[in-house]
């Protein structure tokens, strides 16, 4: 009996154990699709685990205009923060990753939501583009960033950069 009773505790011990996070973290990863009638073509993944709550993230963002027409070209027009489907994700370039905290967490999603908030029309294609969006919440993660790239409409190249001028991203 007194047997039976120890492995029935060493049961639950191992069962309550395999129930809590081992590693609780967040990976924020950076992506660039190739120019298509697809958008956007910048855009964030954010996978892994809240450590303070144990909530599980798995969510991506991107900025783009509502209406993707030649008006984009002739100034301002609504945008919005978009999340897209798992089939665009896999089609596209993971260009870097890092990995936050939860209080950074925090400031990468206010700063998502402060874009989808944005006063209307909120999309330039010289302003406030995809590349301008994922510039900022590099910026959210701790990356460097060069505010004046000349490549604000190249999203892969602009990732580029940003991944040299922050050499740990290797």
């Amino acid at each position: 009996m007194f047997r039976l009773r120890l492995m029935l505790l060493a049961l639950l011990a191992f069962c309550l154990g395999a129930a809590v996070p081992a590693s609780a973290a967040v990976t924020v990863s950076f992506y660039s699709h190739d120019f298509g009638d697809r958008f956007p073509h910048a855009f964030i993944v954010v996978k892994g685990r809240l450590d303070g709550s144990g909530q599980v993230v798995d969510n991506n963002f991107g900025f783009t205009a509502k209406n993707v027409s030649p008006a984009i070209l002739l100034g301002s027009v609504k945008g919005y923060v978009q999340t897209s489907q798992p089939d665009y994700i896999a089609k596209s370039d993971r260009q870097f990753s890092v990995t936050v905290d939860d209080a950074t967490y925090g400031r990468l999603i206010a700063k998502v939501r402060e874009w989808q908030d944005r006063k209307q029309p909120s999309y330039s294609l010289n302003k406030a583009n995809c590349v301008h969006f994922v510039m900022e919440l590099a910026e959210v993660v701790g990356l460097r960033v060069n505010r004046k790239s000349k490549y604000f409409k190249k999203p892969k190249t602009f990732l580029i950069e940003v991944r040299e001028l922050n050499p740990a991203l290797g």
